[in-house]
């Protein structure tokens, strides 16, 4: 499967122009401290979404290098969950590497995360800007 990465590949030069990140989840801790994790470093800018409507809308609107989404999305904005709305971005942006997030570890989800469009999964408590960097670049 070709690599889902539509952006420049940082490789620690400082001239490279960092990914846009798309952080879709419904809490807004979370997507805070999501976004200061990623951007500590300069490798990614962020931008937010709360629901996975508005993660279409952001997709359709903006070029994005890749998507952080929460497989726990509630269900309140026409999505079923995070798997659902994964599926809906890969058809409006199938360029755009989807990774799978959730505060489960990815064993809960069994053969779900691999019959997905998304390029991988991170555990929560373990996203770092340089996990999200080797799931993109390896998707």
């Amino acid at each position: 499967m070709p690599a889902r990465m539509t952006g420049p590949v940082f490789d620690g030069d400082h001239g490279a122009m960092p990914r846009t990140v798309l952080i879709v989840d419904d809490d807004p801790g979370f997507r805070a401290v999501a976004r200061a994790l990623l951007e500590a470093d300069g490798e990614f800018v962020t931008t937010e979404a709360g629901s996975g409507a508005e993660a279409l809308a952001a997709v359709a609107r903006e070029r994005l290098d890749a998507v952080l989404l929460d497989i726990g999305l509630s269900g309140g904005d026409g999505f079923e969950d995070g798997f659902a709305v994964c599926r809906a971005l890969d058809v409006v942006a199938p360029a755009t590497a989807v990774v799978l997030c959730s505060a489960r570890e990815a064993e809960l989800y069994g053969e779900r995360i691999d019959g997905s469009p998304a390029v991988g999964f991170l555990a929560k408590e373990r996203l770092s800007a340089a996990a999200l960097t080797r799931l993109v670049a390896d998707g």
